[in-house]
């Protein structure tokens, strides 16, 4: 193997886990060593997919590997990725970063100790729209956010909050960039034993409000997020890949010196940038976009929102 090829790995191949496992074995900055799953039939399954020998213990791969993505269920993100931590190994972990506060606290504090890249798995930040407008979102004073879904039984593990929201939570907060002073929040379960849909309205100490809608019970899909700030009304509609800004007219224009901009955001591929940027982050020792003090943040927030529900 050549020496800038990484030995990686890919623990918990369900549903997520299985696409990291395609775009491991389709990188050429890496080499999927092996795949592994405590259901042995769902490992050799994708281990035969993407060409892989597999392994049904996850320890199986210290001492293989540079690094790993942890995709199992949110209750064992901790202990699967802090062993791995303390062998060495640098962690890509899905979000949320774990299943509760403590916990993400240890686990940040043993990447640091160990000199370890902790990323976690906030696919939006990787969004192609998102990333097109990091630079025009400046300073916003309102947010409004729907993130809906149809049932689907993966994630049920985790409430709602976990599951959907948190993914705007962590959006929300990297563009508003200002602690968390309170917020409201009221959830129903519906189709589990946890609340379904959710919604909640976030005060930061800046003055900014976000009011975040998300649901795993709706008829169709949408996920649309508006950002109103001092200069312009931004628009985003992820899975339309659209965008609109409406500036504010110069002083004496009036309406009519309102200027819109429509922006088409061309088609990405989110995971395969954001395990590409790890891929980096493993190669060179550099800061991941969101690293485990981002995912701790975002998981303290949605923890607050939870609480009230």
């Amino acid at each position: 193997m050549a020496d800038d090829v990484i030995a990686a790995g890919v623990v918990g191949v369900g549903y997520l886990g299985k696409f990291h496992a395609e775009k491991y074995a389709a990188s050429s900055k890496a080499t999927l060593v092996a795949v592994v799953d405590i259901d042995e039939a769902r490992a050799r399954e994708i281990g035969d997919l993407v060409g892989a020998p597999v392994f049904n213990d996850y320890r199986a791969l210290i001492g293989r590997v540079r690094c790993v993505s942890v995709a199992v269920p949110t209750r064992f993100h901790f202990q699967v990725a802090r062993d791995f931590i303390e062998a060495g190994i640098d962690v890509l972990v899905e979000k949320p970063l774990t299943a509760d506060i403590a916990e993400a606290r240890d686990l940040v504090a043993a990447a640091e100790a160990n000199n370890a890249i902790l990323q976690v798995g906030h696919l939006e930040r990787f969004n192609p729209a998102i990333r097109r407008l990091e630079g025009v979102i400046k300073e916003p004073k309102f947010v409004e956010c729907h993130r809906l879904a149809p049932f689907v039984e993966r994630g049920t593990d985790v409430d709602v909050v976990l599951d959907l929201m948190i993914h705007d939570i962590d959006v929300i907060s990297s563009l508003v960039r200002s602690s968390v002073e309170r917020v409201e929040a009221v959830g129903v379960p519906v189709l589990t034993d946890k609340p379904d849909i959710a919604n909640a309205r976030i005060k930061f100490a800046n003055g900014c409000i976000a009011n975040v809608t998300s649901s795993r019970v709706s008829v169709k899909r949408e996920r649309k997020i508006r950002f109103f700030q001092p200069d312009a009304y931004i628009s985003i509609d992820y899975d339309q890949r659209r965008a609109q800004i409406y500036y504010k007219p110069a002083p004496g224009a009036g309406w009519l010196g309102i200027r819109a901009e429509n922006i088409e955001i061309k088609e990405g591929d989110a995971l395969a940038d954001e395990i590409d940027s790890f891929l980096d982050c493993v190669r060179t020792r550099t800061q991941p976009l969101v690293g485990g003090s981002e995912g701790l943040r975002a998981l303290e927030i949605a923890s607050m929102i939870s609480a009230q529900l």
